[in-house]
């Protein structure tokens, strides 16, 4: 199956635009989404399941967004965190823009839309929510997880949402054995067909 909101590169036209209402951070906002996203047309149900189950955000630091998407864990953070930076990561061009849309539109000034290589190597994220892209394959979700987590700080942590049914049992596992002394994996939640991982670094 082609993945193109996963990897579509090119940004929506004016005319492909779409706006809607969502709830993000206890508030109704209209925000802007286009085909050739995930969900385009909602928050989907496993960011909705993540958002409701995540402690509040760290008011300082930097905070990731692994997948933006068009941003709704993203802007989550930047309105929970307004003296945090936000960082919204995704590969896909159309998303980005429609991140920096949304950024621009709720008047947030502390959320940058980046593709991988953009961030700073020697950053290190105080959290990392995320809806990760599971339908990439297990190969390039497994290098994408290698790549983002071990740059949490000491005593932070990732928080994941994962569909049962798409392998959120089997992630855990894999989570365990690939981080194991020094990193603490737990399910914090399961809920509506969905699995909230955690993925703790020893402070």
């Amino acid at each position: 199956m082609p993945q193109e909101h996963y990897f579509s590169s090119k940004p929506a036209d004016r005319a492909a635009l779409r706006t809607v209402q969502v709830r993000l951070a206890g508030r109704d906002v209209e925000v802007q989404t286009a085909g050739g996203v995930f969900s385009p047309d909602h928050v989907d149900l496993g960011t909705r399941v993540l958002l409701g189950e995540v402690p509040t955000a760290p008011a300082a630091g930097h905070l990731l967004d692994l997948g933006a998407g068009w941003g709704p864990i993203a802007l989550t953070l930047g309105l929970q965190s307004p003296d945090a930076t936000v960082w919204a990561v995704d590969v896909n061009e159309r998303a980005l823009d429609l991140v920096r849309r949304n950024v621009r539109r709720l008047g947030l000034d502390n959320v940058n839309a980046a593709i991988p290589a953009d961030v700073p190597d020697d950053l290190r994220f105080s959290v990392i929510w995320s809806n990760p892209p599971i339908r990439i394959g297990k190969a390039e979700l497994h290098a994408l997880l290698r790549r983002w987590l071990p740059r949490l700080e000491a005593g932070a942590t990732a928080w994941l949402v994962v569909q049962k049914n798409l392998g959120s049992d089997s992630l855990q596992r894999w989570l365990d054995e690939e981080f194991g002394d020094g990193w603490t994996v737990e399910r914090a939640a399961t809920s509506k067909g969905f699995r909230v991982l955690t993925v703790t670094r020893d402070a």
